[in-house]
């Protein structure tokens, strides 16, 4: 067959599959009327010539040594008796998927029935049918007896026969086709079972795809979620201390009133700066104007610009180093970064202007601690809610901490003050690279 005609076929190959799919789905939706149309079938093809040549409307197969040797091995049925026999063998197809080890059994005993007083009927191709819908639909362990019922049936056949035909011909003829029954039903079986896995698989896979969206998509929120509660609440928290005291200072000190009212410009304006790069990389671009103005992440070199923040908004802050902090990677500096700042908003916040807090950054080989410690409110009175009550920054601390292997620490320093300490772990982690 040459390249043409195997590309002809293919038309011709896409519309059986086609008709196959829609078949299937119409014996899913209506089963008996497959199963009706195979008792037709069988009993068009092989039950009426049985029954038109005992009613005498068609000849025999003439005359010749042939046919008159097998004429005296069989027993001349009358019509009553033949339509018995062949309604025995051929209705119990109805319910061959139904109930496939029931249709076989019943079929076997006429089969077995018919050929005891040596009748012989077209319609016997109902028991190699029973045997294939049994392989394919009833269970597996009930093969080996329906096995050596037919092989038990089909010797009664050979030796009924073994006056015309060797024995031993006769069943390996006979035997052969049920081999071929048993053989077309086990591989119609396997291949479905094998396309059902393929569809469970497929399914699964398909579930665990949307599973990781999911669990990406609220990872992603999580992050974002994050950053904005470090952007939005480090910088409400030094807007509100800075408005509190520009309202103070207005009528006592015009000038540092309005001192912080700039800073509380700047500050609103460094917010809206970070909260537009965050939300920027969430929406798609439309266009060259419509891509977010990106910035690096803040990192070691920007903890000084917030210590100026966090002091012109009343809070004395004290910042020092230890280690080699310039050798600490990007991702390390902006946790670092966002650890520093959800404390000294925390401090901030509960502690109040006049505050004194204490910020240290300590690296040892491959072990990183940070160390928020206050010396509590000057003023104690009218603080609003529990001191340091747990909340999302402390949360978000510790997640992000937990990105490295570390830990954040929060507890009473002593008298009224508070101590904040992170630890992280700059070990690289197995598997890395």
């Amino acid at each position: 067959m040459n390249t043409e005609e195997l590309s002809g076929m293919g038309p011709l190959v896409a519309r059986l599959g086609r008709a196959g799919q829609r078949l299937r789905h119409a014996d899913r939706a209506r089963p008996w009327v497959l199963d009706s149309a195979v008792v037709v079938l069988v009993l068009v093809v092989f039950c009426l010539p049985d029954l038109l040549y005992a009613l005498g409307l068609i000849g025999g197969d003439g005359d010749g040594d042939g046919p008159r040797r097998f004429r005296v091995v069989f027993t001349r049925l009358p019509v009553a008796g033949m339509l018995a026999l062949q309604a025995g063998l051929v209705l119990p197809l109805l319910w061959r998927r139904r109930a496939p080890a029931v249709a076989f059994g019943t079929v076997t005993a006429v089969f077995a029935l018919q050929w005891a007083i040596g009748a012989a009927l077209r319609a016997d191709v109902a028991l190699f049918v029973a045997l294939y819908s049994l392989t394919l639909h009833g269970r597996l362990r009930q093969l080996p007896w329906a096995c050596a019922a037919t092989a038990g049936a089909l010797g009664l056949v050979a030796a009924r026969l073994s006056a015309a035909v060797s024995v031993w011909d006769a069943l390996f003829f006979l035997l052969s086709t049920a081999t071929a029954a048993l053989a077309l039903g086990l591989m119609i079986r396997i291949r479905r079972a094998q396309l059902a896995g393929l569809r469970d698989r497929a399914a699964r896979l398909e579930i665990e795809r949307d599973q990781r969206d999911r669990l990406a998509v609220a990872s992603e929120r999580t992050r974002v979620a994050r950053e904005m509660h470090d952007i939005v609440g480090h910088n409400l928290s030094v807007i509100i201390t800075l408005a509190d005291a520009g309202a103070y200072a207005t009528t006592a000190s015009p000038e540092r009133g309005k001192e912080a009212l700039h800073l509380i410009g700047d500050t609103g304006r460094q917010a809206l700066g970070e909260l537009r790069r965050v939300l920027g990389l969430l929406r798609e671009p439309d266009g060259p104007r419509g891509e977010p103005e990106l910035s690096p992440q803040p990192g070691l070199a920007d903890i000084d610009a917030l210590c100026e923040a966090v002091r012109a908004a009343g809070l004395e802050v004290v910042y020092r180093t230890a280690g080699d902090v310039d050798a600490l990677d990007c991702g390390v500096q902006l946790t670092v970064y966002r650890i520093a700042q959800e404390a000294l908003t925390n401090t901030l916040k509960h502690a109040g202007a006049g505050a004194r807090a204490h910020l240290a950054i300590l690296v040892e080989d491959t072990r990183l601690t940070i160390t928020v410690q206050d010396s509590g409110p000057s003023t104690p009175v009218g603080r609003p809610g529990p001191a340091h009550a747990e909340g999302h920054g402390l949360v978000g601390m510790r997640e992000r901490a937990a990105l490295y292997g570390g830990h954040v620490s929060a507890g009473p320093a002593g008298g009224a003050g508070w101590t904040v300490r992170a630890t992280l772990d700059l070990a690289p982690r197995a598997g890395a690279r």
